[in-house]
């Protein structure tokens, strides 16, 4: 798991005034809106039985639990226990953790990992896609562990075989490249194919020439992925860790040839049933790999078209 970044974890509709309880990263979590409209997020758990908070209910921007009524602030703080009366005071003790939480481009955010509350980065997200364009999400669940889904997204050999019969067309099996730059926390990833004459051996990273003009997919760390399908169309993805084995994954699209929001969203929701066949014909082939969750140095023989795949896992075993 990449630790300190912001996660993208929910989207901004999902979390109203009545707490939500969810697991990210391994954690369970309860999420719920101020009568401000802000959200708050702590350990999904009672200080004192165990149960789950997300059971309960929010009163006056507090959530109380279902259980025996203890009431917690967005600090994770017990601030009411009712069997000891509304004028005693509540020792320290009682609390749970709080999560550093944003809300932008329609994501809840949750900051993984040590933080200083003042002095926390900006989102990730990229930025060709926050202005000007209309969307539309639908989103899953997969049985395994993020770093499996999103290499998926980055392994450029795998489309003629894959999605033969949707993106794949046309036999293109030989990989050029590719070639893989980073700019701090986001690499690009530039890579073009071309049919197999029997002849034709596939140019290195280092053989090609004005790549910049060639085919780009991004990755932003920690669970972000971007295609540059053209100009004004993109698709977006979310790769959301739940636990080692379960992920969901939002995934977008983006367009903004058609900008009046009705008819926007109508094509973005049109165009969503195709892109679902195709990751559901990822989902197929990534749900029989094994181990579930992949790493740096385990028994995969990978080759020059994989290096997306090893310059994520070199990223992600920095942490």
């Amino acid at each position: 798991m990449f630790k300190n970044q912001w996660y993208a974890i929910l989207e901004s509709h999902e979390v109203k005034s009545k707490p939500i309880g969810v697991t990210r990263m391994g954690e369970k979590l309860v999420l719920w809106r101020n009568s401000r409209g802000d959200v708050s997020c702590i350990f999904d758990q009672c200080c004192h039985r165990g149960a789950s908070l997300a059971l309960g209910c929010v009163n006056e921007d507090k959530i109380a639990c279902p259980f025996h009524g203890f009431e917690y602030d967005k600090s994770g703080k017990v601030t009411l226990i009712p069997a000891n009366g509304k004028a005693s005071s509540v020792a320290e003790r009682y609390k749970v953790n709080a999560y550093p939480i944003r809300e932008a481009n329609g994501f809840i955010w949750l900051w993984y990992g040590a933080y200083a509350e003042d002095n926390l980065p900006d989102l990730p997200m990229f930025e060709e896609i926050k202005e000007g364009f209309v969307y539309k999400t639908f989103s899953e669940v997969w049985d395994v562990d993020f770093t499996r889904s999103i290499e998926n997204q980055l392994d450029v050999v795998h489309v003629p075989f894959v999605h033969a019969t949707t993106i794949g067309r046309g036999g293109r099996t030989i990989v050029n490249g590719p070639v893989v730059k980073w700019q701090e926390d986001l690499m690009t990833i530039y890579v073009s194919s071309s049919l197999d004459d029997g002849k034709t051996i596939a140019l290195g990273a280092d053989e090609i020439k004005n790549y910049e003009s060639l085919f780009r997919l991004q990755f932003q760390v920690p669970n972000l992925w971007l295609n540059h399908i053209a100009e004004k169309v993109k698709v977006f993805a979310a790769f959301v860790p739940i636990d080692d084995t379960h992920t969901k994954i939002y995934l977008r699209f983006y367009q903004k040839f058609l900008p009046v929001p009705v008819l926007g969203k109508a094509m973005a929701s049109l165009s969503n049933i195709y892109n679902k066949k195709i990751l559901h014909q990822d989902r197929d082939v990534v749900l029989t790999q094994r181990p579930k969750k992949s790493s740096l140095r385990m028994d995969e023989k990978l080759i020059p078209g994989d290096l997306p795949i090893i310059e994520f896992r070199k990223r992600l075993e920095k942490g």
